[in-house]
Protein backbone atom coordinates (compact mmCIF):
# COMPACT_ATOMS: atom_id res chain seq x y z
CA UNK A 1 0.00 0.00 0.00
CA UNK A 2 1.45 3.16 -0.91
CA UNK A 3 0.78 6.82 0.41
CA UNK A 4 -2.01 7.68 -1.51
CA UNK A 5 -3.93 4.51 -1.28
CA UNK A 6 -3.81 5.04 3.13
CA UNK A 7 -4.41 8.55 2.37
CA UNK A 8 -7.75 8.17 -0.06
CA UNK A 9 -8.73 5.19 2.40
CA UNK A 10 -8.00 7.42 5.62
CA UNK A 11 -10.10 10.43 4.29
CA UNK A 12 -13.07 8.08 2.74
CA UNK A 13 -12.91 6.45 6.57
CA UNK A 14 -12.99 9.85 8.72
CA UNK A 15 -15.33 11.82 6.21
CA UNK A 16 -18.17 8.53 6.59
CA UNK A 17 -17.35 8.22 10.73
CA UNK A 18 -18.09 11.70 11.11
CA UNK A 19 -21.32 11.58 9.17
CA UNK A 20 -21.49 8.25 11.00
CA UNK A 21 -21.24 10.05 14.14
CA UNK A 22 -23.61 13.07 13.23
CA UNK A 23 -26.70 11.41 12.02
CA UNK A 24 -26.68 8.18 14.29
CA UNK A 25 -25.90 6.13 11.31
CA UNK A 26 -23.02 3.56 10.99
CA UNK A 27 -22.05 5.29 7.78
CA UNK A 28 -22.16 2.98 5.12
CA UNK A 29 -24.87 4.88 3.73
CA UNK A 30 -21.75 6.98 2.52
CA UNK A 31 -18.84 5.32 2.86
CA UNK A 32 -20.58 2.36 0.35
CA UNK A 33 -20.41 4.50 -2.82
CA UNK A 34 -17.22 6.03 -1.87
CA UNK A 35 -15.15 2.70 -1.83
CA UNK A 36 -16.72 1.82 -4.86
CA UNK A 37 -15.92 4.95 -6.81
CA UNK A 38 -13.90 7.03 -5.10
CA UNK A 39 -10.12 4.90 -5.50
CA UNK A 40 -10.53 4.29 -8.90
CA UNK A 41 -10.30 8.05 -9.63
CA UNK A 42 -7.24 8.59 -8.40
CA UNK A 43 -5.64 5.44 -10.10
CA UNK A 44 -5.98 3.12 -7.42
CA UNK A 45 -7.21 -0.44 -7.86
CA UNK A 46 -11.17 -0.61 -7.61
CA UNK A 47 -12.69 -2.58 -4.84
CA UNK A 48 -15.39 -5.65 -5.66
CA UNK A 49 -19.22 -5.32 -4.08
CA UNK A 50 -17.95 -8.37 -1.90
CA UNK A 51 -14.59 -6.35 -0.27
CA UNK A 52 -16.63 -3.06 -0.09
CA UNK A 53 -19.04 -4.52 1.99
CA UNK A 54 -16.73 -6.44 4.20
CA UNK A 55 -14.58 -3.76 4.44
CA UNK A 56 -17.56 -1.48 5.70
CA UNK A 57 -19.14 -4.19 8.11
CA UNK A 58 -15.71 -4.36 10.26
CA UNK A 59 -15.41 -0.44 9.99
CA UNK A 60 -19.49 0.23 11.16
CA UNK A 61 -18.12 -1.99 14.35
CA UNK A 62 -15.87 0.54 15.39
CA UNK A 63 -17.48 3.94 13.89
CA UNK A 64 -20.61 3.25 16.31
CA UNK A 65 -18.57 2.12 19.82
CA UNK A 66 -17.39 6.11 19.80
CA UNK A 67 -20.89 7.27 18.66
CA UNK A 68 -22.36 5.77 21.03
CA UNK A 69 -19.87 6.49 24.18
CA UNK A 70 -19.85 10.26 22.60
CA UNK A 71 -23.72 9.88 23.81
CA UNK A 72 -23.83 8.16 26.78
CA UNK A 73 -24.77 10.94 28.95
CA UNK A 74 -27.77 12.98 28.78
CA UNK A 75 -30.50 9.86 28.76
CA UNK A 76 -30.44 9.83 25.01
CA UNK A 77 -29.74 6.09 25.20
CA UNK A 78 -33.05 4.04 25.50
CA UNK A 79 -32.37 0.88 26.91
CA UNK A 80 -35.48 -1.14 26.00
CA UNK A 81 -35.32 -0.16 22.37
CA UNK A 82 -31.83 -0.63 21.94
CA UNK A 83 -32.60 -4.34 23.76
CA UNK A 84 -35.62 -5.61 21.70
CA UNK A 85 -34.49 -4.19 18.45
CA UNK A 86 -30.75 -5.00 18.61
CA UNK A 87 -31.15 -8.31 19.54
CA UNK A 88 -34.07 -8.70 16.59
CA UNK A 89 -31.30 -6.98 13.80
CA UNK A 90 -28.30 -8.89 14.90
CA UNK A 91 -30.03 -12.54 14.42
CA UNK A 92 -31.39 -10.83 10.78
CA UNK A 93 -27.54 -9.31 10.07
CA UNK A 94 -26.09 -12.89 10.65
CA UNK A 95 -27.81 -14.02 8.42
CA UNK A 96 -27.86 -11.72 5.91
CA UNK A 97 -24.11 -11.68 5.85
CA UNK A 98 -23.27 -15.24 6.19
CA UNK A 99 -25.41 -15.55 3.38
CA UNK A 100 -24.37 -12.75 0.95
CA UNK A 101 -21.78 -14.53 -0.23
CA UNK A 102 -23.64 -17.31 -2.39
CA UNK A 103 -25.00 -13.41 -4.10
CA UNK A 104 -23.44 -12.18 -6.70
CA UNK A 105 -21.91 -8.38 -6.81
CA UNK A 106 -24.81 -7.34 -9.03
CA UNK A 107 -27.75 -8.86 -6.54
CA UNK A 108 -25.67 -7.11 -3.82
CA UNK A 109 -26.13 -3.62 -5.17
CA UNK A 110 -29.32 -4.24 -5.91
CA UNK A 111 -30.16 -4.83 -2.08
CA UNK A 112 -28.01 -1.92 -1.33
CA UNK A 113 -30.10 0.54 -3.98
CA UNK A 114 -33.31 -1.08 -2.39
CA UNK A 115 -32.63 -0.56 0.80
CA UNK A 116 -31.34 3.10 0.37
CA UNK A 117 -34.70 4.16 -1.79
CA UNK A 118 -37.14 2.70 1.14
CA UNK A 119 -35.45 4.59 3.52
CA UNK A 120 -35.37 7.85 1.58
CA UNK A 121 -38.99 7.96 0.68
CA UNK A 122 -40.02 7.17 4.79
CA UNK A 123 -37.05 10.75 5.43
CA UNK A 124 -39.82 13.04 3.40
CA UNK A 125 -42.86 11.60 5.49
CA UNK A 126 -43.66 14.61 7.95
CA UNK A 127 -43.13 13.62 11.20
CA UNK A 128 -44.28 16.30 13.22
CA UNK A 129 -44.15 16.59 16.97
CA UNK A 130 -41.65 13.74 17.80
CA UNK A 131 -39.50 16.35 19.49
CA UNK A 132 -41.84 17.65 22.12
CA UNK A 133 -42.16 14.29 23.24
CA UNK A 134 -39.64 13.63 26.94
CA UNK A 135 -37.30 11.46 26.73
CA UNK A 136 -38.33 10.28 29.84
CA UNK A 137 -41.85 9.46 28.26
CA UNK A 138 -41.09 7.66 25.40
CA UNK A 139 -43.22 4.68 24.31
CA UNK A 140 -42.42 2.56 21.06
CA UNK A 141 -44.51 -0.98 20.11
CA UNK A 142 -41.92 -3.56 20.79
CA UNK A 143 -43.29 -6.47 18.51
CA UNK A 144 -43.44 -3.70 15.52
CA UNK A 145 -39.50 -2.82 16.39
CA UNK A 146 -38.34 -6.34 16.46
CA UNK A 147 -40.18 -7.30 12.83
CA UNK A 148 -38.55 -4.14 11.36
CA UNK A 149 -35.57 -4.24 12.68
CA UNK A 150 -34.84 -7.94 11.60
CA UNK A 151 -36.22 -7.23 8.36
CA UNK A 152 -34.00 -4.70 8.35
CA UNK A 153 -30.79 -6.52 9.73
CA UNK A 154 -31.72 -9.17 6.99
CA UNK A 155 -31.12 -6.61 3.61
CA UNK A 156 -28.31 -4.88 5.83
CA UNK A 157 -26.39 -7.60 6.50
CA UNK A 158 -26.12 -8.68 3.07
CA UNK A 159 -24.48 -5.14 2.26
CA UNK A 160 -22.44 -4.74 5.28
CA UNK A 161 -24.33 -1.88 6.26
CA UNK A 162 -25.54 -2.51 9.60
CA UNK A 163 -28.88 -0.94 8.45
CA UNK A 164 -28.94 2.50 10.30
CA UNK A 165 -29.68 4.49 7.42
CA UNK A 166 -33.05 2.41 7.53
CA UNK A 167 -33.66 2.06 11.39
CA UNK A 168 -33.70 5.98 11.80
CA UNK A 169 -36.36 6.46 9.54
CA UNK A 170 -37.92 3.47 11.10
CA UNK A 171 -37.36 5.02 14.41
CA UNK A 172 -38.53 8.53 13.34
CA UNK A 173 -41.46 7.85 10.97
CA UNK A 174 -42.80 4.50 12.52
CA UNK A 175 -42.18 4.34 16.60
CA UNK A 176 -42.36 8.02 16.61
CA UNK A 177 -38.85 8.28 18.60
CA UNK A 178 -37.26 11.78 19.01
CA UNK A 179 -34.94 12.23 17.17
CA UNK A 180 -31.68 12.94 19.23
CA UNK A 181 -33.03 9.65 20.89
CA UNK A 182 -33.12 8.10 17.89
CA UNK A 183 -29.44 9.05 16.97
CA UNK A 184 -28.35 8.18 20.41
CA UNK A 185 -30.22 4.85 19.98
CA UNK A 186 -29.69 3.79 16.52
CA UNK A 187 -25.60 3.63 17.31
CA UNK A 188 -25.84 1.54 19.73
CA UNK A 189 -28.33 -0.59 18.16
CA UNK A 190 -25.73 -0.59 15.18
CA UNK A 191 -22.81 -1.55 16.77
CA UNK A 192 -25.06 -4.70 18.37
CA UNK A 193 -26.00 -5.52 14.33
CA UNK A 194 -22.73 -4.74 13.03
CA UNK A 195 -21.84 -7.61 15.07
CA UNK A 196 -23.81 -10.04 13.25
CA UNK A 197 -22.72 -8.38 9.76
CA UNK A 198 -19.04 -9.02 10.66
CA UNK A 199 -19.52 -12.18 11.92
CA UNK A 200 -20.87 -13.65 9.11
CA UNK A 201 -18.52 -10.92 6.73
CA UNK A 202 -14.96 -13.21 8.40
CA UNK A 203 -16.61 -16.31 8.82
CA UNK A 204 -16.48 -16.29 4.99
CA UNK A 205 -13.70 -14.70 3.97
CA UNK A 206 -15.37 -11.77 2.79
CA UNK A 207 -12.47 -9.05 4.71
CA UNK A 208 -9.95 -7.17 3.44
CA UNK A 209 -8.16 -6.20 6.34
CA UNK A 210 -5.75 -3.74 5.16
CA UNK A 211 -8.18 -1.36 4.05
CA UNK A 212 -10.63 -2.13 6.86
CA UNK A 213 -7.90 -1.06 9.71
CA UNK A 214 -6.95 2.02 7.98
CA UNK A 215 -10.85 2.70 8.24
CA UNK A 216 -11.41 1.46 11.94
CA UNK A 217 -8.33 4.31 12.51
CA UNK A 218 -10.25 6.62 10.75
CA UNK A 219 -13.58 5.41 12.62
CA UNK A 220 -12.31 5.77 16.13
CA UNK A 221 -11.20 9.51 15.53
CA UNK A 222 -14.11 10.99 13.74
CA UNK A 223 -17.18 9.67 15.07
CA UNK A 224 -16.92 11.32 18.72
CA UNK A 225 -16.08 14.30 16.92
CA UNK A 226 -19.34 14.22 14.54
CA UNK A 227 -21.29 13.25 17.79
CA UNK A 228 -20.27 15.97 19.62
CA UNK A 229 -21.42 17.84 16.55
CA UNK A 230 -25.06 16.29 16.24
CA UNK A 231 -25.57 17.17 19.97
CA UNK A 232 -25.40 20.80 19.00
CA UNK A 233 -27.15 20.72 15.60
CA UNK A 234 -31.03 22.38 15.57
CA UNK A 235 -33.44 18.39 15.02
CA UNK A 236 -34.80 19.69 11.97
CA UNK A 237 -31.52 20.03 9.85
CA UNK A 238 -30.28 16.52 11.21
CA UNK A 239 -33.05 15.17 9.64
CA UNK A 240 -33.10 17.11 6.26
CA UNK A 241 -28.96 16.27 5.96
CA UNK A 242 -29.76 12.58 6.28
CA UNK A 243 -32.80 12.66 4.04
CA UNK A 244 -30.70 14.42 1.75
CA UNK A 245 -27.97 11.90 2.27
CA UNK A 246 -29.97 9.03 1.62
CA UNK A 247 -31.69 10.10 -1.75
CA UNK A 248 -28.23 11.28 -2.84
CA UNK A 249 -27.07 7.96 -2.37
CA UNK A 250 -30.20 5.48 -3.99
CA UNK A 251 -30.14 8.16 -6.95
CA UNK A 252 -26.41 7.12 -7.21
CA UNK A 253 -26.42 3.42 -6.74
CA UNK A 254 -30.11 3.17 -8.72
CA UNK A 255 -28.42 4.91 -12.07
CA UNK A 256 -25.75 2.59 -11.91
CA UNK A 257 -27.75 -0.23 -11.59
CA UNK A 258 -29.29 0.66 -14.77
CA UNK A 259 -25.92 2.12 -16.53
CA UNK A 260 -27.27 5.49 -16.95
Amino acid sequence: MDIGFILVIFLIGFVGSYISGMLGIGGSIIKYPMLLYIPPLFGLAAFSAHEVSGISAIQVFFATIGGVWAYRKGNYLNKGLILYMGVSILAGSFIGGFGSRAMSEEGINIIYGLLALTAAVMMFIPKKGIDDIPLDQVTFNKWIAMILSFIVGIGSGIVGAAGAFLLVPIMLVVLKIPTRMTIASSLAITFISSIGATAGKISTGQIDYYPAAIMVIASLIAAPLGAVAGKKMNTKYLQIILALLISATAVKIWLDIFNF
